[in-house]
């Protein structure tokens, strides 16, 4: 993949690695790989067979067959290899992907320069008895380039990182509930799901997006009890700048704790993620995803005397540290040094949904709308059954969207991937009409 998309910083000084055009393709060279081998049984699809062995079909809940298309009959739910933009699925498709593993993956799918680096790291041992100096380097990276870092927890997760800092929140402020706006992951504290005690779902409470007023009240209605205010700060559109800052005042005057969770928008919107790009820095920050262009690793992050809290409590995890991730991190901030790769999102964004926009009103087909920001884009079907029709369309004609929120542009959707894009959507379009009977 020639990253002709990039554009903005000065080139790397020669003795620092760079983004070449001979090594930005993958190495097409699996001579020392295994062959992977699909079993194409006569009355068991993958499908089926993921059912019986995990739960849901698949380990992460929105790659769920029913999660991806509504109805999946026909359509394929695993994959066997991914390259820049690319996906080969078990069912012999080849597929550009518009959802980039939801948003985990920024550059492309392994990216060789990435990928030799966390191979180096892991050559010299993945983990061990003492934290690898690596961890030391990389957040001393992200205390450079997130507002509001000053010390830094790495987890594996996002789910991890947003329930350590509530842990910390709760343990700095030596209060209890949490009033909060977003998907924080599935973890106690944030969810209402069957099985977590309704005690603990008393001690959260959610608020509507961008409502002053609603947070107001709910801050009021809490009272001294309130520890920390989590956000979200992008949810399908950019919130008014009012509302974050008024989440700000309200921390301020109550003593709690401004947590964003960043998952999203961290290394995407701006290096730093929303508060870099809005200028309004929260005490506490979660931070994954694309800051690894899709290695498993997360961080919370924040100023030093809260981060300091989390020595009175507890959070561990033992494969935190694990040096494949950190350096992906580490790889990751040494790209947003060299070149502009948010920039270069919000641009590819704006061209992706543009051509899938140009193809809708081209088809006539209404009821469909394009939303979102740039670099997190998504379609709203009125109608959930012509969604899922549309989706099946879009793979036959070679594109994977994402049905709801979000689909993400990666370096990797070179001009090539958005003229393919435009021509599967409007295929997908024109399908959508022609079964209407227009």
């Amino acid at each position: 993949m020639v990253f002709s998309r990039i554009f903005g910083k000065d080139r790397p000084a020669s003795n620092q690695a760079e983004p070449q055009e001979e090594t930005a393709e993958p190495v097409d060279d699996n001579s020392d790989s295994p062959d992977l081998e699909v079993e194409d049984g006569p009355d068991e699809s993958w499908a089926t067979r993921a059912r019986r062995v995990i739960v849901g079909g698949a380990s992460t809940g929105s790659k769920r067959p029913d999660r991806l298309y509504g109805d999946p009959t026909g359509l394929p739910t695993h994959f066997l290899r991914a390259s820049g933009c690319r996906v080969e699925t078990t069912d012999g498709l080849q597929l550009i992907d518009c959802t980039m593993a939801l948003g985990s993956v920024a550059l492309g799918y392994a990216e060789p320069q990435l990928t030799r680096t966390v191979i180096e790291s892991l050559a010299n041992g993945s983990v061990s008895g003492l934290p690898p100096a690596l961890e030391v380097d990389v957040a001393a990276a992200l205390c450079g380039v997130i507002p509001c870092a000053e010390r830094v927890l790495f987890t594996k997760t996002g789910a991890e990182a947003m329930s350590a800092a509530v842990r910390i929140a709760r343990t700095y402020t030596g209060r209890t509930t949490v009033i909060g706006c977003g998907y924080f992951g599935w973890h106690d504290w944030a969810s209402d799901s069957p099985g977590v005690p309704s005690e603990i779902q008393k001690q959260f409470r959610r608020v509507p997006f961008d409502d002053i007023a609603a947070l107001e009240r709910a801050v009021a209605e809490v009272g001294n009890d309130v520890a920390a205010i989590a956000l979200e700060p992008v949810i399908e559109r950019m919130p008014s700048k009012a509302w974050i800052e008024r989440a700000r005042s309200l921390c301020d005057e109550r003593n709690a704790v401004l947590i964003f969770d960043e998952m999203k928008t961290g290394f995407r919107l701006a290096t730093g993620g929303y508060q870099q790009y809005a200028n309004i820095v929260p005490d506490l920050a979660a931070f994954g995803k694309a800051m690894a262009n899709g290695y498993p690793i997360a961080a919370v992050c924040g100023h030093a005397d809260l981060m300091d809290a989390a020595e009175h409590t507890w959070i561990s995890s033992t494969l935190a540290n694990e040096s494949g991730g950190l350096a992906a991190v580490g790889a990751m901030i040494a790209w947003h040094e060299r070149v502009d790769v948010c920039q270069t999102l919000w641009n590819t964004g704006k061209e992706m949904r543009g051509v899938v926009g140009a193809a809708l009103e081209a088809s006539e087909v209404s009821g469909v709308a394009i939303d979102g920001i740039d670099p997190m884009w998504l379609m709203r079907f009125d109608d959930p059954a012509v969604e899922t029709a549309f989706l099946a369309a879009a793979v036959s004609n070679g594109v994977l969207f994402k049905r709801g929120a979000y689909n993400f542009p990666a370096l990797a959707h070179d001009e090539e991937a958005l003229r393919d894009i435009e021509s599967a959507a409007s295929a997908a379009f024109v399908e959508l009409r022609e079964r209407a009977g227009r």
